[in-house]
């Protein structure tokens, strides 16, 4: 190790530079000297630490495998292994890299799934969820959206709270009993039932009990939820696709049902 004089050189670094340069603590670099994994080459005439570029570029190479996982021997016996060159060193450390990015983009997947399975409340795996409500039911984009826009209402706590209690049974019966009532609505729209009328009143009161199943339902609610069915392409589709024009039938079975329950206008309460 040479000593050099107390005023640094542009190709030696001071403690404090390099870990203000790595972001590693000055009291790990003191270790890191005191075990031999990254000794400095150099020392002003006082003792203090100087590092060269070598130095400096060892460090990352510590600090990468380190990263990964490697305990502090065995990156000790790796770095100085006479065998490997820096070039070699760097493309093992690519490839650790590489593998570990993959692992961790699965877990972000995984994760991502996990979170959208808790804003939904439903306790079902991905594969579970397409067996029940088919392979291209967005579920969790709707999950997403819905916690985004009513995460913070009673009804969608409610609806968390039964969600988190279901069985696949239950979840099965519930798909069930909506196709069931989607069919019974799209006959009695092709048969000419008019909104108001009493067949139309209990189709009112089938549909907005299906929504008790997951939040109470008020009428004045289940009239604004039934004109998303018309604004939201997305909902007008799932009705229409079985009938054109049963969204804008059932928006009117609704409002007419929620009229003579005594509502005057649709609200969320």
């Amino acid at each position: 190790m040479v000593a050099v004089s107390e005023t640094k050189t542009d190709s030696a670094r001071t403690v404090g530079d390099v870990a203000k340069l790595t972001g590693v603590s000055v009291r790990t670099l003191h270790h890191y000297d005191e075990i031999g994994l990254v000794v400095p080459s150099r020392r002003t005439s006082v003792g203090y630490r100087l590092y060269a570029d070598d130095d400096v570029e060892r460090l990352l190479q510590a600090l990468t495998y380190r990263e990964l996982g490697f305990p502090l021997e065995q990156i000790s016996t790796l770095l100085d292994d006479p065998s490997a060159d820096a070039l070699t060193h760097l493309q093992q450390q690519h490839d650790l890299l590489r593998q570990r990015i993959g692992h961790l983009q699965h877990m972000v997947v995984a994760v991502e799934k996990m979170m959208n399975s808790k804003k939904s409340g439903i306790n079902l795996t991905s594969d579970e969820q397409a067996e029940i409500f088919g392979t291209d039911w967005p579920g969790e984009e709707y999950a997403a959206e819905a916690h985004e826009r009513w995460g913070q209402t009673d009804a969608w706590k409610q609806s968390r709270e039964r969600s988190s209690t279901r069985t696949k049974a239950d979840w099965q019966r519930i798909k069930n009993d909506g196709d069931a009532l989607l069919t019974r609505m799209a006959d009695a729209f092709r048969s000419g039932v008019r909104p108001g009328s009493p067949e139309a009143g209990e189709i009112a009161e089938a549909h907005r009990q299906s929504i008790n199943e997951h939040y109470d339902c008020s009428h004045a609610m289940q009239w604004c939820l039934a004109q998303m069915y018309v604004s939201d392409e997305r909902f007008t589709r799932y009705y229409d696709d079985r009938a054109p024009g049963l969204a804008q039938w059932l928006l009117d079975v609704v409002a007419a049902d929620a009229r003579a329950h005594g509502v005057t206008e649709p609200n969320w309460s």
